[in-house]
């Protein structure tokens, strides 16, 4: 049995652990905690139980177990600090309070960190040149791009990599880096929703995609809504996350230049550098229950995925988007899903969505981030609710 959580598996077969893909040297009774956690996870493990298990009921000292603990969190990228992902509750026990996933010998595999993804590139219909990758196996899924991608930092993500997996289990998965990012076209000759979907449209185009869902995330979102409204024929299901129809200058009665120039100053001077006053900003604003090496992560991806330049440009153009018209046009079954304390895009803006686009349905998670992090206790909801949503038939 495998166990997989916040980055890491736990091999039961092997004994060993890797995190983020490298092989973690661990002593034989922190293995075998992080074992004892991972197969409660959720739930309180006293302390009379560990004892009972790790050291087969002897009396040790609460300085041993303490250096057992550490040495966990350590193994697993946590800290006593923070704990992330092992919650010591006072005077009773630890839990293991992140999504863990188990595959054994009679079920798929999770994808190895060197498992393939093949990438491509194909021209927009204004003549900008996209990539894209394929990976996984199954019925056609495609992610939609959004602000901050990077198709081969993505793939090897503690952030993404989890949810990519998850997809391409049951799935092909097509997802490509929008205009501006990644290994797409540094060149901004335009940017819309318009040039956005066109850029959807193209890629599956080439990746031989006719009747196709999409799943899509923030900036995302606007854009699978513009193709699912003008292109019904194509598009089989809609999974919208943190999503919004209305930017800031459309639904904010305050919106005011000066606010947009001052976020655009600090994203052109603090792009990438974990220190400056943007990356404070972005910290709170879109994942403030980030763990230390997912913060890291995202910084990492933020330098390869666009220069600071391209970045204020789309953060500026996010502020204007408007396709609340399209809402009652799109006719795919539609799965809406919000975390209640997005500050990004707030959650009324899911509600609208929602109740605009016919029949869709909605969920609400108990969150603050606007990008969901595998650390966060509400992943695996907004993973599950999304798999389930798409096995359904069309």
């Amino acid at each position: 049995m495998k166990y997989s959580f916040a980055g890491c598996v736990l091999d039961a077969e092997s004994f060993s652990l890797a995190r983020n893909g490298q092989p973690v040297a661990v002593e034989p009774q922190v293995f075998d905690l992080l074992m004892l956690l991972a197969r409660n996870a959720g739930r309180l493990v006293t302390k009379d139980r560990i004892v009972e298990e790790i050291w087969n009921g002897r009396i040790v000292s609460e300085a041993t177990i303490s250096a057992r603990v550490n040495a966990a969190r350590t193994a697993v990228g946590d800290n006593g600090k923070d704990q992330k992902i092992i919650r010591t509750v006072t005077r009773r026990g630890l839990e293991l309070i992140v999504p863990v996933t188990t595959t054994d010998a009679d079920e798929p595999k999770p994808q190895s960190p060197d498992a393939p993804q093949t990438v491509r590139f194909t021209r927009s219909s204004d003549g900008t040149r996209i990539a894209y990758a394929a990976s996984g196996s199954g019925p056609p899924v495609m992610r939609a791009g959004h602000f901050l991608t990077h198709l081969e930092k993505d793939w090897r993500s503690p952030v993404w990599r989890p949810y990519l997996e998850a997809l391409g289990a049951g799935h092909t998965l097509i997802r490509y880096d929008q205009r501006g990012t990644g290994l797409s076209d540094a060149r901004l000759i335009d940017i819309s929703v318009e040039s956005y979907a066109s850029d959807l449209l193209a890629v599956a185009d080439a990746a031989g995609l006719k009747r196709f869902p999409i799943v899509a995330s923030s900036q995302g979102a606007p854009v699978a809504i513009r193709v699912a409204a003008t292109h019904p024929d194509r598009i089989s299901q809609l999974v919208l996350y943190g999503g919004f129809a209305q930017g800031r200058a459309h639904r904010d009665p305050d919106f005011g230049e000066a606010e947009t120039d001052a976020l655009l100053t600090m994203i052109r001077s603090g792009w990438g550098n974990p220190k400056s006053a943007f990356m404070t900003a972005f910290t709170t604003l879109f994942c403030p229950g980030a763990s230390r090496p997912e913060l890291d992560n995202l910084v990492e991806i933020q330098l390869a995925s666009a220069s600071p330049e391209n970045a204020a440009r789309i953060r500026a153009e996010i502020d204007h988007i408007d396709v609340s018209n399209d809402l009652e046009k799109v006719r795919a079954p539609t799965l809406v899903i919000h975390a209640s304390n997005d500050s990004v895009h707030p959650v009324s803006q899911g509600h609208l969505i929602a109740a605009t686009i016919k029949g869709a349905e909605f969920l609400q998670v108990e969150s603050a981030n606007h990008i969901y992090l595998p650390s966060d206790p509400a992943w695996k909801t907004i993973v599950d609710a999304q798999l389930e949503f798409l096995a359904r038939p069309d």
